[in-house]
């Protein structure tokens, strides 16, 4: 057994060291090294980052930043033609932005939003509010934005493509712990309190799966039973800042979405039926440690008009893509494959059966350089489009016709 004493010992030595390291500080010093953050010597940097503006299905405009002032770019994506305008007359951005706490359909007539734990729809035009569900009460509401560490007010849910129904959630956080916070400010300090389950606790915030008809409001409860709150990216289901882990088919008839268990190890891809609620098991994957579906975006697809599904692993201990069978829920082909890593699928092209994905490790230079690459449903003809070495970073156009590729290295 260790000596108590001595290490009691080493730790005040170690918090007396701490505090004389910290005394010789001054506000100078903390001030000089601000000066060597990212916000302060980014205007060191010429040509840097492209942020695309996009004005129309060929045209968009950006900044051009030098060391003495920024030039204003706009480019015919169709003929490579650029030319430099002034700020004045490139397009005013709209000021009219919704309540951020709102989720606009996808037609842009209508926002839906929380009120008293209820789901709430207001046309856009008129203001008028309806109200879609009746039974929410606190701790146990409706499209509720908890992931402990992050909790919002705005309503966590996905429209469906035509605008007429809402894939959202009941919350369960009844029987969850709390968790609290004081603000440290001048004068009475501020308590918070929100629902927060920590490691080892056997209850924890839970999800009731539901479906919600707009036009005439009505709500359909999945029928399977209520899944843990968890993402296949992290223990958020809300963390791209919608509704996670679920894909509308184009008619609205169907749902597909990903259960993920409360230790990550075991996922469920699932298919609802939007109009009665009954939930189909396609298929389950399961790992020895931890399922990710990506890194900071989901990879897997659901294509409806083919009975199949593209799906992300790390089952070979590299992150690939799979092709699947939604009726059967058997693997037809793996996509992907090789010792690299696939980051992000950013484009499925159904009609030409083609994949467009970032992918790292894929170039000898260095093994986290991410490039851009496609590649046929049945794994044939992978290329590279960025094949110039460094790091791209890749802004798709809203018609997914043209990508702008932003690539640099450590010394260029």
């Amino acid at each position: 057994m260790k000596n108590p004493f001595l290490i009691s010992i080493a730790v005040l030595i170690s918090i007396g060291a701490t505090a004389q390291c910290t005394d010789s500080l001054t506000a100078n010093d903390y001030a000089h090294a601000e000066q060597f953050l990212f916000y302060n010597t980014s205007k060191y940097i010429d040509h840097g980052h492209v942020n695309p503006h996009w004005i129309s299905a060929d045209q968009f405009w950006y900044s051009d930043s030098k060391a003495d002032e920024s030039d204003f770019i706009l480019v015919d994506a169709a003929t490579g033609k650029k030319s430099v305008v002034s700020r004045q007359s490139l397009p005013k951005e709209t000021s009219e932005q919704p309540d951020k706490n709102e989720v606009v359909s996808p037609d842009g007539t209508k926002a839906a939003f929380i009120k008293d734990y209820n789901l709430w729809v207001k046309d856009i035009s008129t203001g008028k509010e309806t109200q879609l569900t009746t039974d929410g009460v606190k701790y146990f509401g409706y499209a509720t934005d908890n992931a402990g560490w992050k909790h919002s007010d705005k309503a966590i849910l996905r429209w469906s493509q035509d605008s007429k129904k809402i894939a959202t959630f009941q919350q369960d956080e009844r029987k969850a712990g709390e968790m609290y916070l004081v603000s440290t400010n001048v004068g009475h300090p501020k308590l918070e309190e929100w629902k927060y389950p920590l490691p080892g606790d056997s209850n924890i915030i839970m999800i009731q799966r539901v479906i919600i008809n707009v036009d005439k409001p009505k709500v359909i409860r999945l029928q399977i039973p209520p899944d843990p709150h968890r993402g296949s990216l992290s223990d958020d289901v809300s963390s791209s800042g919608t509704f996670d882990d679920v894909d509308w088919s184009p008619n609205g008839d169907e749902l597909a979405f990903v259960s993920t268990s409360r230790d990550h190890k075991i996922e469920k891809f699932r298919i609802a039926n939007a109009n009665t609620g009954e939930v189909r098991e396609v298929f389950t994957e399961t790992v020895p440690t931890q399922y990710e579906s990506g890194q900071g975006a989901i990879n897997w697809r659901y294509l409806p008009k083919t009975n199949e599904i593209i799906w992300y692993s790390e089952r070979d201990n590299w992150g690939h893509l799979y092709l699947y069978d939604s009726k059967t829920g058997k693997l037809k082909n793996k996509i992907t494959t090789g010792d690299f890593v696939v980051t992000q699928l950013l484009k499925v092209d159904q009609k030409n059966r083609q994949l467009y994905f970032l992918a790292d490790d894929r170039e000898k230079e260095n093994p986290y350089f991410t490039q851009f690459c496609k590649v046929d449903f049945s794994g044939k003809h992978l290329t590279t489009l960025t094949p110039e070495t460094g790091n791209h970073s890749i802004d798709l156009s809203p018609n997914e016709n043209y990508f702008i590729d932003s690539y640099s290295q450590p010394d260029v």
